[in-house]
Parts: C-alpha cells; sequence; structure tokens
C-alpha cells in the first residue's frame, strides 16, 4: 500500500536516525495510512479510500461527498 493519502496529499517525510554517538542513517517518517470503507448514495456504491487520520477526520467533517468531489479535482481515481 502507498504511503500516501488520496484527500491530503500527505506522503512520507525523511530524516535521519541519529544515535547517542551523533551518526546519522537514513529514515522514513510515515504518515498514519488507513484503508476506509465509505457508502456513497449519489452512485449507490460502497469505496474504499486510502487516507491518513487527518483524512478520515475531514470526510467527517465535510461529508463524502464533497471528500469524493476533492479527490477528483485533484486527479484522484475513485
Amino acid at each position: 500500500m502507498s504511503a500516501h493519502c488520496q484527500l491530503t496529499g500527505r506522503r512520507p517525510g525523511f530524516g535521519h536516525h541519529i544515535s547517542h554517538s551523533h551518526r546519522r542513517s537514513p529514515r522514513r517518517f510515515d504518515p498514519n495510512i488507513q484503508r476506509k470503507r465509505y457508502w456513497l448514495p449519489s452512485e449507490g456504491r460502497h469505496i474504499r479510500l486510502t487516507l491518513s487520520t487527518k483524512g478520515i477526520k475531514t470526510v467527517d467533517t465535510i461529508g463524502i461527498e464533497a471528500a469524493v468531489t476533492r479527490i477528483r479535482a485533484r486527479g484522484g481515481k475513485v
């Protein structure tokens, strides 16, 4: 599963592990990505979205119809 949110566009951040001796090695900060299933009443079907937890809260606030409109406006496939 790719680590990016379909709604907010959050992607992994990159940085370094820093050891006690201050040696650095690369690491990745992945967003908290979840797969969530929603009922889309306008199309009469379920859709499965890959969302960050912030994206899930956004869907709860604006509704699934508005969220799908935003995803499609960004060029995403639903």
